[in-house]
C-alpha cells in the first residue's frame, strides 16, 4: 500500500476509500500518537469539526468513536473553517485537532486533516507513525469504564475564531463593498460575518449548504459566478473561499482575476512597510508565477520556495522564523495569526491593504506581471511512475532547452489524486499552451 497520506492529510471518495472503520482506525492512531504517548491527568482532549458535506456527517461520529475509544475527550465545534479548527486546538489546549473536509474537491470526496498541538501541521515522521499505528491495531488503547473519552459540543467555538479574526485585523475597511463566494461550504456563516465586522457591505453568494452543493460550480475553483456578481453589485471586489475556507482568491472591480501570487505580493509590500515582513522575505511554492519572483526582486524582497503543499509552506515559515507565505491557489500564511491558510483572514488582510491605501485592488495587484502559465491536469493510473518515466524526463528536457531563461517547465504528480500536472510558462500564451499540450500527451501516452 502507497502511503496514505497526501500534501494535506487523508482523501478519497467518501464510503469507498475513505470509509467509517477507515476513519475510527485513523483518529484512534492519530490519539495513540499525538495525545496518549505520555498518559497523565487531566485527560487528553481534541477538537474535531468538519465543512457541511453529507458524508461528514458520519465521519464525525466515526472519528469521535475513535477518539473516544481511545481514551481522548473530544470537543466538537461542528461546521467551521479548517483554520478554525487548527486555531481552537491552541486555544482549547488540546493535545490534537481533527478537521473532516476534502477542501476544494467535489462534494463525493472527503478527508480527514490531523492538528498537532498548538495547531501545528504534522511532520513527515507524525504522519508515518500515525500509518504504522493504522496498520497495527495493537499501538492503539482501548481503555474500558471511566478510561473513555467522552465528547462535549462547543458552544464558543464560532465566537473565538472571529475574535481571533477581529484581532489579526489590521485596518477597518468601512465603506468598501464584497461579494463573498462562500462555496456553500465551511465558511458560509462565518466568513460573510467577519467581514461585516469589519465595516464591509457583505454580499454573500453561495452560502447556504445543504450538504450537497458545497465547491458545487462555486468557490475559488470557479470564479464566474462571483465575477459576474462584483459587476451587477458595482462592488470593489469579490473574495471567494473553496469548501473549507482555508484559501482565498479575489476578484478586482472590473472582474479581472486576483490570484493567490498577486495577493501574497499586495500583502508582502503592506507588511514590509509596516516592519511586519521579518526578514524582508516571502516564501512561496514551485508553483507561483515567475512574474511573483520578478516583482518581489524588484521590491528588494527574497522569496524562498517550496514543494507544493502549504505544509511545506509552513515548515520553510517556522525554521526561518519568516511571517508570509502561501499558494498561488490561494493558501496564504500569516503564522504571526494563525498556523494554517485561511482565507477569511486573506480577505480582510487584502481589504485592509486597499482602505490603508485608498487605491483599488487592480491598482494594488498591479504590483506584478503575470506571465502567461498554462497547466494541465494528466489523469493516469500510476503518477509516481509516471512522473519519472524516462520519456517524459526526456519531453521536459527538450521543452525548457526551447524556453531557456524565458520560461519554465513543472512537472509534477497531484498530491491528492493520480494525476500528473504539467506546467508551462512562457512570455507568450501560443507558446506555452503548444508545449504544454505537448507534454501533456506525452505524459498521457506513457
Amino acid at each position: 500500500m502507497g502511503r496514505m497520506f497526501g500534501t494535506d492529510g487523508v482523501r478519497g471518495l467518501a464510503n469507498a476509500e475513505l470509509d467509517a472503520e477507515l476513519a475510527l482506525r485513523i483518529a484512534g492512531a492519530a490519539a495513540s500518537v499525538l495525545a496518549l504517548s505520555e498518559r497523565g491527568a487531566p485527560r487528553p482532549t481534541a477538537v474535531l469539526g468538519r465543512d457541511p458535506r453529507a458524508s461528514g456527517e458520519m465521519l464525525e461520529a466515526a472519528v469521535t468513536a475513535g477518539l473516544t475509544a481511545a481514551g481522548v475527550d473530544v470537543i466538537n465545534v461542528g461546521v467551521l473553517p479548517t483554520p478554525a479548527v487548527a486555531f481552537l486546538t491552541g486555544a482549547y489546549d488540546a493535545a490534537l485537532g481533527v478537521m473532516i473536509s476534502a477542501s476544494h474537491n467535489p462534494m463525493p470526496d472527503n478527508g480527514i486533516k490531523i492538528f498537532a498541538a498548538g495547531g501545528h501541521k504534522l511532520d513527515d515522521e507524525s504522519e508515518d507513525r500515525i500509518e504504522a499505528a493504522i496498520a497495527d491495531r495493537d499501538l492503539i488503547p482501548r481503555p474500558t469504564g471511566a478510561g473513555i473519552g467522552r465528547v462535549r459540543t462547543a458552544t464558543d467555538a464560532a465566537e473565538r475564531y472571529l475574535e481571533n479574526l477581529a484581532r489579526a485585523t489590521t485596518h477597518r475597511v468601512d465603506g468598501l463593498t464584497v461579494v463573498v463566494d462562500c462555496a456553500n461550504g465551511a465558511a458560509s456563516a462565518v466568513g460573510p460575518e467577519a467581514y461585516r465586522a469589519a465595516g464591509a457591505r457583505v454580499i454573500a453568494i453561495h452560502a447556504d449548504p445543504d450538504g450537497l452543493n458545497i465547491n458545487d460550480g462555486c468557490g475559488s475553483t470557479h470564479l464566474e459566478e462571483l465575477q459576474a456578481a462584483v459587476l451587477a453589485h458595482g462592488a470593489d471586489l469579490g473574495i471567494a473561499h473553496d469548501g473549507d475556507a482555508d484559501r482565498c482568491l479575489a476578484v478586482d472591480a472590473t472582474g479581472a482575476v486576483v490570484d493567490g501570487d498577486a495577493i501574497m505580493s499586495v500583502l508582502a509590500l503592506a507588511m514590509r512597510e509596516s516592519g511586519e515582513l521579518a526578514q524582508n522575505t516571502l516564501v512561496a511554492t514551485v508553483m507561483s508565477n515567475l512574474g511573483l519572483h520578478i516583482a518581489m526582486r524588484e521590491a528588494g524582497i527574497e522569496v524562498r520556495t517550496t514543494a507544493v503543499g502549504d505544509r511545506y509552506v509552513l515548515e520553510e515559515l517556522r525554521s526561518g522564523s519568516f511571517s508570509l507565505g502561501g499558494e498561488q491557489s490561494g493558501h496564504v500564511v500569516l503564522p504571526g495569526f494563525g498556523t494554517t491558510g485561511d482565507g477569511v483572514l486573506t480577505g480582510l488582510r487584502l481589504m485592509g491593504r486597499m482602505a490603508q491605501t485608498g487605491k483599488s485592488l487592480r491598482e494594488l495587484a498591479a504590483v506584478m506581471r503575470t506571465l502567461p502559465q498554462v497547466l494541465v491536469n494528466v489523469q493516469v493510473t500510476d503518477k509516481a511512475a509516471v512522473a519519472c518515466a524516462p520519456a517524459v524526463l526526456e519531453a521536459v528536457a527538450e521543452a525548457e532547452a526551447l524556453l531557456g531563461e524565458a520560461g519554465r517547465v513543472l512537472l509534477r504528480p497531484s498530491g491528492t489524486e493520480q494525476l500528473v500536472r504539467v506546467m508551462v510558462e512562457a512570455t507568450e500564451i501560443e507558446i506555452a499552451q503548444k508545449l504544454a499540450d505537448g507534454l501533456a500527451d506525452r505524459v498521457a501516452s506513457v
